[in-house]
């Protein structure tokens, strides 16, 4: 991407500028003035999956405005937190820094920016010691911050604790499902786990013969959560599974209305069996279509 070199381009202090500017009781902007931490909270998880949509779109060219709207949320955060005189975006940034070197001693031996690793290559390392040597730093991080609990929080005692509860259904099953994984609380192999979604497909089966509308909808829980155990066995990220499956949906559903947009009908206008031919239709070019990329 080129970037025009005709105007003075603006940095960080530049942008936190602007937000001390957005802020200001008397010259600044009344919506952001009136923003506060839990108000910014819903924007800042849109502006995550507009980075991660324009990523599966492979539309790079958004990017960076995106990524810059991302940012603007961490901005706005610090500021409020300049405000209420509890840390700043220096702040942030040292904590991130300190914590991602301290997490890197394979890269960072001395745990200081000066300091590298000598004799082994990154493509020599094994991924897996280094994710290892990743978790275990994060274990030790957590039970830290278990044993010495600021004034205002509970103790801790659990390795649930922190799984943020903002986190998407799925996201948040797949890492409760991890933590409880790491202590030994897990299937020892994918039959366990598909054998568990069998038994709530069946439960599921019973709620609804015995009209428990209620209890069939917790079932479907289980089984999601079944479900997530599954692809993290597989090594999936079980919000990557459903994004594939809605991109799939969409794509062979468009087809259906096409294919059927061309007889000049609506899908309300046609039967389910012409719509499900239609449907298998698109599965099976799409299937084709895979097979034939993996060929070549």
């Amino acid at each position: 991407m080129s970037v025009s070199t005709s105007e003075p381009r603006h940095d960080l202090d530049d942008l936190l500028t602007l937000m001390a500017v957005l802020r200001d009781p008397q010259y600044g902007c009344p919506w952001d003035v009136r923003q506060r931490w839990d108000t910014i909270v819903p924007h800042t998880l849109e502006e995550a999956y507009e980075v991660a949509d324009a990523i599966e779109r492979c539309a790079y060219d958004e990017l960076p405005g995106e990524l810059g709207d991302l940012l603007f949320q961490v901005v706005f955060y610090s500021s409020i937190g300049a405000e209420e005189q509890r840390f700043d975006f220096h702040d942030v940034v040292d904590t991130l820094t300190a914590k991602m070197l301290r997490r890197h001693p394979h890269v960072f031996p001395d745990g200081t920016l000066a300091s590298r690793r000598s004799g082994v290559s990154a493509e020599q390392l094994e991924s897996s010691q280094v994710n290892t040597r990743w978790e275990a730093l994060k274990a030790e991080e957590r039970k830290a911050w278990r044993q010495a609990p600021a004034a205002s929080q509970p103790a801790r005692s659990s390795v649930l604790d922190d799984v943020p509860l903002a986190l998407p259904a799925l996201s948040r099953a797949a890492k409760l499902s991890k933590r409880a994984a790491r202590v030994g609380f897990d299937w020892p192999d994918t039959s366990g786990v598909v054998a568990k979604l069998h038994e709530e497909l069946g439960e599921i089966e019973e709620a609804l013969d015995a009209g428990d509308i209620r209890h069939a909808a917790d079932e479907i829980g289980d089984l999601l959560f079944a479900a997530v155990n599954l692809a993290r066995k597989l090594g999936a990220d079980p919000e990557d599974c459903l994004r594939g499956t809605n991109r799939r949906f969409e794509q062979r559903f468009r087809h259906v209305e096409q294919a059927l947009a061309c007889d000049g009908l609506t899908p309300g206008e046609s039967s389910l069996e012409r719509m499900d031919q239609l449907w298998c239709e698109a599965k099976q070019a799409a299937q084709l279509s895979w097979h034939n990329k993996e060929e070549s």
